[in-house]
């Protein structure tokens, strides 16, 4: 139990659902679906939809969405891969001829076909009560009538202003600036674009005006998109991978997602004695961070879309993690694996909904970096996510751009079972963080006995290129200790992530628990 003369938050318990999510503006208005007789889905896609009103530099419906879920009175985990193509035209070989080595961030040749849409159509129809009507009707709402602008949306607002790109401005800065809080956002041609969908349904987006208009936007700054390209997008319902870590299953999306990082981390760990160090102390930080540098490393030799993908059962194995635990050295820092575009990404929202009868769902929706692309539609002001950055452009190498093909993607919903049963739905947000969020947040349950909010309270360490990001929850003395060990060690100007989760208690009660270093909460009946 918390100490309760100190600021902090109370996890939230309730009997007949909860959502937790990133805005008090989506989790009410999931639980109003959920009163209403909705389940579980026709709720995270309801909160999910909204965040991009609520949070547009992070997510919207110009991006992709990964999904794990359990149906009521089922044990099996399904998944869905709602992430876009590369336009059929793309091609490494062309921007490697431009003398680039990397996918440039706010251009075209970044901009890959959006996925969510489809993939919450497809939720919506296989899996939902009400009809996705009944889910578009807040966001409408909110998009026509505008919505506050929260502290921590309006932190990273300003810090990702400068990526938007011409009538973007006009959409996303019509106050001239960055806004203040409680400034209000409007987002109108959005609330007609979902208007059309719920009248007509996924072919409104993906084919005639709406993507026309998207796709002017794009050719008119050289990109190679076509009416096919859009009209072809369909999500992908898929199987999770699976490890285990003291007692627990950590349920993770396949690739193209990188999932699988996050099992790796955690089979690198059980390798050491996590349980009996501080959880604050640098000890614990270092062979965190060694065991992230070599963790990613592999994501990023060999994580791709599966179609291209050879080495998952390398990943996963437990004498890959055996070999490369014997690489760290308990007392010095090795060098950081090679950088990728997406390294200092942070921008995504995650939604975890539980119901009455116990369907759980884990859903993390995103346009990449912050504002994406940072193009819009012009008439619409649908703005475009960056996830082909994620490629590479090295020939030959698995996740190496190619024209249909899905690239390494950042977003990664959890869930955690115990005994067979999901207990625990999760996801942290923050990029690259990711994998190592979810071990550290696992790691905080399991190692160390910590509840949901605890865990995710807890200050964090994340090695991202080359630096180590120690938040101001540690102290100095750990930050000099790390330092001596060879850690280029830093306080970020940004705290590292973000997290949600609902526990599924063995009486049935439901705990929610929403991460203070958003602007977010967990909100039950």
């Amino acid at each position: 139990m918390r100490d309760f003369q100190f600021p902090g938050r109370s996890a939230v318990f309730a009997q007949n659902g909860i959502c937790a999510t990133s805005h008090p503006l989506a989790a009410q208005a999931a639980i109003d679906i959920l009163k209403r007789g909705g389940n579980a889905m026709d709720a995270a896609i309801t909160g999910a939809v909204l965040l991009g009103i609520c949070e547009p530099q992070m997510t919207g419906i110009g991006g992709d969405c990964f999904v794990l879920y359990s149906r009521a009175g089922e044990d099996q985990v399904r998944a869905l891969n709602g992430s876009g193509r590369a336009p059929a035209a793309a091609s490494a070989a062309r921007l490697r001829e431009q003398g680039l080595q990397t996918v440039p961030l706010n251009t075209p040749d970044a901009v890959t076909i959006p996925g969510a849409i489809d993939a919450f159509c497809h939720l919506a129809e296989t899996e939902g009560r009400l009809g996705l009507d009944a889910l578009l009707a807040p966001a409408i709402h909110y998009a026509e009538a505008g919505v506050p602008v929260a502290p921590r949306v309006a932190f990273d607002w300003a810090n990702d202003a400068s990526t938007l790109q011409g009538v973007a401005r006009d959409a996303y800065l019509p106050w001239g600036k960055p806004p203040s809080v409680g400034d209000i956002f409007r987002a109108p041609g959005q609330a007609e674009v979902l208007r059309r969908l719920a009248r007509d349904g996924r072919d409104a987006f993906y084919t005639g005006e709406i993507a026309e208009d998207m796709i002017a936007a794009l050719t008119a700054r050289g990109g190679h998109h076509s009416a096919e390209d859009f009209a072809a997008t369909q999500a992908t319902p898929t199987e999770p991978i699976q490890g285990h870590y003291k007692g627990v299953d950590l349920l993770e999306h396949p690739p193209n997602g990188q999932g699988a990082t996050a099992i790796l981390m955690l089979n690198i760990l059980k390798h050491f004695d996590i349980a009996g160090m501080d959880p604050l102390g640098a000890q614990r930080a270092h062979i965190e961070a060694e065991a992230a540098k070599l963790a990613y490393d592999a994501r990023n030799r060999f994580i791709a879309e599966p179609e291209h993908m050879s080495r998952l059962d390398h990943m996963l194995s437990e004498e890959t993690a055996a070999r490369l635990a014997a690489l760290i050295d308990p007392k010095r820092a090795m060098a950081a694996p090679a950088a990728l575009s997406e390294a200092v990404h942070k921008d995504t929202i995650y939604i975890t909904v539980v119901d009455k009868d116990r369907m759980a769902v884990s859903l993390i929706y995103s346009i990449f970096h912050g504002f994406g692309s940072g193009i819009a539609s012009e008439k619409f002001g649908i703005l475009l996510q960056n996830r082909g950055a994620g490629f590479s452009l090295t020939p030959g190498h698995a996740n190496e751009m190619a024209g249909g093909k899905r690239p390494m993607h950042t977003i990664i919903p959890a869930m955690l079972a115990e005994g067979g049963r999901v207990s625990l739905p999760f996801g942290v947000m923050g990029g690259a963080y990711q994998p190592n969020g979810h071990a550290r947040f696992v790691s905080n349950l399991r190692d160390f006995g910590m509840d949901p909010q605890a865990a995710m309270d807890a200050p964090r360490a994340f090695s991202d290129s080359g630096t180590f990001k120690v938040e101001r929850g540690y102290s100095d003395q750990v930050r000099a200790e790390l330092a001596e060990m060879g850690h280029k060690v830093v306080i970020p100007p940004t705290a590292i992530g973000g997290s949600q989760a609902i526990r599924i208690h063995d009486s049935g009660v439901l705990e929610g628990a929403s991460d203070p270093r958003k602007d977010g909460c967990a909100l039950g009946y």
